[in-house]
């Protein structure tokens, strides 16, 4: 099993096939759906003005995310009140609902990695080649297992999105998870939709 220590290089991610399980180690953060709208209509489209403070958030990101991963989950966090903060909870979110802005963020900050569960489409898979990325299927039903790796809560932004829609910057120790989509233009979730629908046009013909 190979082991990533963020930042990554380019080289090792060129290095990386389909099919391969990882061990991921460093600085990265969380970000679902609200998360990659603010950065895209903000930031990259700027079709909204920023907010007081955002435009600092994002100088921080930029340094943060250059060479990092961005993991789609939504946590359980303790300490909330004390901002002791801890994930209690840390499964994958689905993260396709990401695919219309992904491509553009990895661009934008420079990620190496895109977390998440059940694959993402043509623009991502794009994304990866291009920036280069890949894209890393987590352990789908096992949150509590996941929140174990997560040894310290740097800190948060955009707090006011939400728990779950906050953009929590993490620690993490050999994070788990299999590359199943490449930078060289392979998608693990892509070859298992052909060959399902081949057997499903088979079956149809048979009837």
């Amino acid at each position: 099993m190979r082991e990533l220590t963020i930042p990554v290089s380019a080289a090792a991610i060129r290095e990386l096939t389909i099919g391969e399980p990882v061990l991921v180690s460093g600085i990265m953060v969380t970000g679902r759906d609200t998360a990659h709208k603010w950065i895209e209509e903000t930031f990259i489209k700027k079709t909204r003005a920023p907010l007081p403070g955002d435009e600092a958030i994002h100088e921080e990101l930029l340094t943060i995310l250059k060479g990092s991963m961005i993991y789609h989950c939504g946590p359980v966090v303790s300490g909330l009140d004390t901002k002791q903060y801890r994930f209690v909870a840390a499964g994958p979110t689905t993260s396709i609902r990401e695919e219309p802005f992904q491509a553009d963020v990895m661009e934008h900050f420079g990620l190496r990695g895109v977390i998440g569960k059940g694959g993402m489409g043509p623009r991502t898979l794009e994304g990866c080649r291009k920036t280069p990325g890949v894209y890393l299927h987590a352990i789908g039903g096992a949150a509590s297992l996941i929140a174990q790796t997560v040894k310290r809560v740097v800190g948060v932004y955009k707090i006011e999105f939400g728990v779950p829609e906050a953009i929590w910057v993490i620690e993490v120790e050999r994070f788990p998870a299999v590359v199943t989509m490449d930078a060289h233009g392979n998608s693990q979730h892509e070859a298992v939709f052909n060959s399902s629908k081949k057997v499903l046009e088979e079956l149809v013909k048979g009837i």
